[in-house]
């Protein structure tokens, strides 16, 4: 078809848009969702996730997260199914575990949601093979203030709510409970989490710097002070380790301002001065137990686990508890 129909939720409307980039500079810390706003951005994403991901990188996460979408397929009995994508990306992972189901004789509806039109709709073209066109719902929206979602998705079947490389990005104490709340009793929630390796939490983080510190990933972050106005040699972009909530620590993407910088944006002017800084990024890293306890918080329960080699990156099969 040269076509395609997309929902936009009202969370995603320009307005909305709008007043959550003026609260993310006011607030020096930038709501993830605007690094991926725009189709420059969603372009420079895709190439550093094939370059840099380990699930682009390392045969064994692939391994993993095959073998959890076979044990996932393995326990649905029912026919009909609703498939959620969740921060959809580029949807190749929804499509696999869409293929296999389809090869299990189901009969799929798929939901590809993201806060970027062209996510959705790479999601949507990965999909098209294994869901026909009346059954792909492509949904813009964003989850984190999304308050509708249950009656927004509107669940025809039993569900697989996907939520791939996302959980990271999110205060734990905000998007769990917003899992937990779309997962239904006879709903499964797959999910991966990026992990810190080995028995020594702080020095895992360490080794896994590198996939963050590197010129793709700061190009990509730099997009959006660019296009705002603030200029390359304004500052420097930091990567660094700290504490976050609930006992974990995350990787995070500093700009420290070396020289005052004023821009104005939908009207607004702010003043970013030498010696200041605004926070672009910050990414957790779990352990499987870490994982574990945050899910139990929130009425979810682990049925199965997948865990690289690498001990860097894990998929999680969960229901209610």
């Amino acid at each position: 078809m040269s076509t395609a129909n997309v929902t936009i939720h009202a969370s995603q409307f320009p307005e909305r848009v709008q007043s959550d980039l003026l609260a993310s500079l006011r607030r020096r810390a930038i709501n993830p969702k605007f690094h991926y706003d725009s189709l420059k951005q969603t372009l420079k994403w895709l190439a550093l996730h094939e370059v840099h991901s380990p699930a682009r990188t390392d045969r064994n996460v692939l391994t993993i997260y095959d073998r959890a979408f076979m044990a996932t397929a393995a326990r649905l009995r029912a026919k009909r199914l609703h498939l959620i994508g969740l921060g959809c990306g580029g949807g190749q992972k929804d499509a696999r575990l869409l293929q296999l189901l389809k090869q299990a004789k189901k009969n799929v509806s798929y939901t590809p949601s993201d806060v970027s039109v062209t996510m959705t709709l790479v999601a949507r073209k990965a999909a098209r093979p294994f869901v026909s066109e009346e059954n792909c719902f492509p949904l813009v929206c964003d989850l984190a203030t999304a308050r509708d979602l249950p009656a927004v998705l509107a669940k025809r079947h039993p569900a697989i709510i996907t939520f791939f490389g996302m959980i990271p990005n999110f205060e734990p104490g905000d998007i769990l409970p917003k899992l937990a709340g779309l997962v239904g009793k006879k709903d499964y929630l797959v999910f991966s989490a990026n992990l810190a390796p080995g028995p020594d939490y702080t020095a895992g983080l360490r080794v896994i710097l590198p996939q963050y510190d590197n010129r793709l990933t700061r190009d990509w972050l730099m997009t959006l002070l660019i296009d705002l106005g603030i200029e390359l040699d304004d500052g420097r972009l930091d990567f660094g380790i700290e504490a976050g909530a609930l006992g974990l620590k995350r990787v995070t993407a500093t700009f420290h301002f070396l020289r005052t910088r004023s821009i104005t944006v939908h009207g607004r002017q702010f003043k970013f001065r030498r010696g200041e800084s605004i926070r672009l990024f910050f990414s957790y890293r779990y352990t499987p137990d870490r994982v574990a306890r945050q899910l139990a918080r929130h009425g979810l329960r682990v049925l199965d686990q997948w865990v690289s080699d690498s001990g860097e990156e894990g998929v999680f099969l969960c229901q209610r508890a």
